[in-house]
């Protein structure tokens, strides 16, 4: 079982660096396109396009955004068509792909109990959602 997007497996982690294309714009990671998406603000769409901010200062002031409407009802989709773009290219599609069949969690420190699981309260309580979308695109490219 993959149990953390660290070490031997860090490259799971939305903050690894890949392009990834979303309305048009191109960004340095998943993390930085799934970010843009929270708000419609152009300003706020370039400043998640610039590769001189790193994903964790765009996840930290992603907390300012005024959010779009439709945000909990498109975040999930928002995900799954960067995560697709991302595991299509290489070396992600390759290495995806040796995992075989082995559960992918997204385990954390951070209290993430949606889009993993929470190591800090207890290390079976969390949707896992992150870890579930990469295991179903792994399926499809079998």
């Amino acid at each position: 079982m993959i149990s953390e997007f660290k070490g031997d497996y860090s490259w799971l982690s939305n903050f690894a660096p890949v392009k990834i294309t979303l309305l048009g714009i191109e960004y340095p990671s998943v993390e930085h396109a799934y970010m843009s998406a929270k708000s419609d603000d152009i300003e706020w769409k370039k400043f998640c396009a610039d590769v001189n901010n790193s994903a964790g200062k765009v996840k930290v002031k992603s907390r300012e955004v005024k959010l779009v409407d439709n945000w909990e009802t498109t975040k999930m989709g928002v995900m799954y068509y960067c995560l697709e773009q991302k595991f299509k290219q290489e070396p992600y599609m390759f290495r995806l792909k040796a995992t075989k069949s082995q559960n992918i969690q997204e385990g954390n420190y951070f209290s993430d109990a949606f889009w993993g699981i929470d190591l800090k309260q207890n290390p079976n309580i969390g949707e896992n959602n992150l870890g579930r979308m990469i295991m179903r695109i792994r399926e499809g490219l079998k």
